[in-house]
């Protein structure tokens, strides 16, 4: 790979690693989509969104398949027990797989109504599951089974398991799509992705203040994305916020400052962190390297799953 980071902020210095050169796992995917890392394999499960797959790399497997077909899931993420949690376009409908392998809807309806198609979510550390819902799964044929629109707008949704209980906490967004929240869990990120198909339509990231762990209040442009639209993001441990766009995934700080990029040979999705304590892709640790934080972020990205060594950790579970 060519050199992978550009730097416009000398605070991206502390995050990067120097000669840190961006590297492609795996490749074959329609649309590669919602990674979510498993340390207890070291593995990487994501979604090939166009593919109604399910995929799996491992550094011993290399790619598996794990559902095929997947009913169009897209964004994934683990819940406090460790399971997966994923948003699935095809059932509109956020589901999980249970301990025995077996696939469960959790939700797929407000006030009697069918969700538009889940998109991206996230696990907050109440156990709360937070997911946007735009209707591509809907308009876009090769992202879900079609249908008709019955909820009234495209929100993010908290969702509790434990009661069932779900109302929307963001109106206010055209395409809500990628959601993190900041290390504290004060603030929630969510990108909107309007301009994919909305000519005119918005491409930036809003950010919303939390309020008692169960609202969202003060939306505001956090910062707008260029080029293309952001579409998945996460956060680090210091709030630098990393989302994923045209060219690269664009990191800025919790100032809305673009601290730099991480070019990508192809357009990247989405992204997630994930190492186990001490990894390194290089190999053997050096005695500087031990006592340095060590994280991989990892990225999907067109038809591909990359990933470059980073001196941040994420703060996702």
């Amino acid at each position: 790979m060519p050199e992978a980071i550009e730097i416009y902020d000398d605070r991206l210095r502390a995050i990067v690693r120097p000669g840190a050169s961006l590297q492609k796992l795996a490749n074959g995917a329609v649309h590669s989509e919602g990674p979510v890392y498993f340390h207890e394999d070291d593995s990487v499960v994501w979604s090939d969104a166009h593919g109604n797959r399910l995929l799996r790399w491992s550094p011993t497997d290399n790619v598996t398949v794990l559902r095929d077909p997947s009913d169009y899931q897209s964004g994934n993420y683990r819940d406090l027990e460790g399971r997966l949690v994923a948003c699935s376009s095809g059932l509109r409908a956020i589901i999980r797989r249970e301990q025995n392998g077996e696939w469960k809807v959790l939700v797929d309806r407000y006030q009697g109504k069918r969700l538009n198609s889940p998109n991206d979510l996230v696990v907050k550390s109440d156990g709360t599951i937070w997911f946007t819902d735009p209707p591509y799964g809907i308009t876009e044929p090769n992202q879900g089974y079609g249908g008709e629109q019955e909820q009234p707008g495209s929100y993010v949704y908290r969702f509790d398991p434990a009661t069932g209980e779900i109302y929307p906490v963001v109106t206010d967004m055209v395409r809500p799509n990628g959601l993190a929240f900041s290390p504290d869990e004060s603030l929630l990120y969510v990108s909107d992705t309007a301009a994919f198909n909305i000519p005119g339509g918005p491409h930036h990231i809003r950010v919303y203040e939390v309020v008692g762990n169960r609202f969202v209040k003060n939306g505001r442009v956090f910062a707008v994305i260029e080029p293309g639209q952001p579409d998945g993001l996460r956060v680090d441990k210091h709030g630098n916020v990393f989302t994923s766009s045209q060219d690269s995934v664009q990191i800025y700080a919790p100032d809305g400052t673009r601290l730099g990029k991480i070019l990508v040979p192809e357009t990247s999705a989405n992204l997630t962190f994930g190492s186990k304590e001490g990894d390194s892709l290089s190999g053997t640790l050096s005695p500087a390297d031990t006592l340095r934080e060590r994280e991989r972020l990892f990225i999907t990205a067109g038809h591909s799953l990359y990933v470059i060594d980073l001196n941040t950790r994420g703060v996702q579970l």
